[in-house]
This record gives structure tokens, C-alpha cells and sequence, in this order.
């Protein structure tokens, strides 16, 4: 069987074929542009959405600036059960000294375990409210790619539920003319016999 041709042609559906449909061609076309919505517009919006997502975490950074200040309350540390890079952190009372000699005093997060009086790193906006440290480059480079990852995989799932949509209609469309035509043409080969 060595010269056998298989049975499953590729392309079908754009060759020249008696039994090639109308709706056949569209599905071609259909599948065609549903594959270049996913590779061509899900890289174009995964890598637009990763850009401006790394753009907001640069205005973020940019916008925050860390200061030293005074703590006035003593800090504990955290319980045994939320010991962790989450959890080391707690709100407490600080104080600290603006540039033009003006002394504030806010609630912000500080490390866990210090004692009144010690000296911290507080995190300001450009506005000067109190704010939490900016994400880490590590967080920020992680974030970016699963935002880009997620929009390129949002994109190309509305790609392909748009045409698995179409290709359901095109089948009952099918179906209905193939119902149509069995109905029309059934009762000539429904003779029988005795």
C-alpha cells in the first residue's frame, strides 16, 4: 500500500471540488483568520498590554521615594503563624522631618521587631502621602509577563469562541439543508419491498 493516498486531504476546502460547498470555503477563510487573530493579534496585544503595564510600574517607581523616620510606637513581631516575606511587615506610628524642617506624623508599614525610637524606611508619594514600597523589579518583570501572557491567551480565546461560535452555526445551517434535501429527496428511494 505504498502508493495508497490517504484519505484525509489537507487544504480540501480550497481546492476545486464537486461536493465543495459555499459553506465549506467560508470555514476556510473562518479558520485562516481565526489562527491570525491568535498568533498575530494575541502577540500584538500581549506585547501592548506587557509595554503598558511596564510603563505604569516605571510612573509607579518613579512616583514613590523612600525616607527615613522615627518610630514612636515599638513594633512586635509577627505571630508565629504569619512569619513570612509577607508578613514581616506591620502598621505602626512613625514620625519623620520634611525637608523644609517641618515634622510629620502618620501610620505606615515598618518592619516587624523594632523598639520606639528606632530608625525606619517609610515610602512617600511626590505628593506627600504615605504609601507602600514600589514592587520589586523581580515582581514588576513577573507581572508585566503574566498581564502580556493573559491578554495574548484573553484575545485568542475570543478569537476562537467567535469562531467555534460561527463554525456551530455553519454546521446547523449544514444540517437544515441536509434535512431539507432528505425530505425532498427521501421518499423517491423509499420504496419497498416485499
Amino acid at each position: 500500500m505504498r502508493g495508497a493516498r490517504s484519505a484525509r486531504q489537507w487544504g480540501w476546502r480550497w481546492r476545486r471540488n464537486p461536493l465543495r460547498r459555499r459553506d465549506d470555503v467560508f470555514e476556510a477563510w473562518l479558520l485562516l483568520l481565526v489562527w491570525i487573530a491568535f498568533g498575530v493579534g494575541g502577540t500584538f496585544a500581549g506585547l501592548m498590554t506587557a509595554r503598558a503595564a511596564d510603563e505604569s510600574f516605571s510612573r509607579l517607581r518613579d512616583d514613590r521615594h523612600a525616607i527615613h523616620a522615627v518610630l514612636v510606637d515599638s513594633t512586635r513581631s509577627g505571630s508565629s503563624a504569619a512569619r513570612g516575606a509577607d508578613y514581616d511587615h506591620v502598621r505602626a506610628t512613625v514620625r519623620w522631618t520634611t525637608p523644609d524642617g517641618s515634622s510629620h506624623t502618620g501610620r505606615a508599614l515598618v518592619k516587624a521587631g523594632h523598639k520606639a525610637g528606632s530608625d525606619v524606611v517609610i515610602w512617600m508619594t511626590a505628593q506627600g502621602r504615605l504609601t507602600t514600597a514600589p514592587p520589586s523589579t523581580g515582581a514588576t518583570a513577573a507581572a508585566v509577563g503574566l498581564l502580556g501572557v493573559g491578554a495574548a491567551l484573553a484575545l485568542g480565546g475570543l478569537g476562537f469562541a467567535v469562531g467555534g461560535f460561527a463554525r456551530w452555526w455553519l454546521d446547523r445551517r449544514r444540517y437544515g439543508r441536509l434535512t431539507r434535501e432528505w425530505e425532498r429527496l427521501g421518499p423517491q428511494w423509499g420504496h419497498k419491498t416485499s
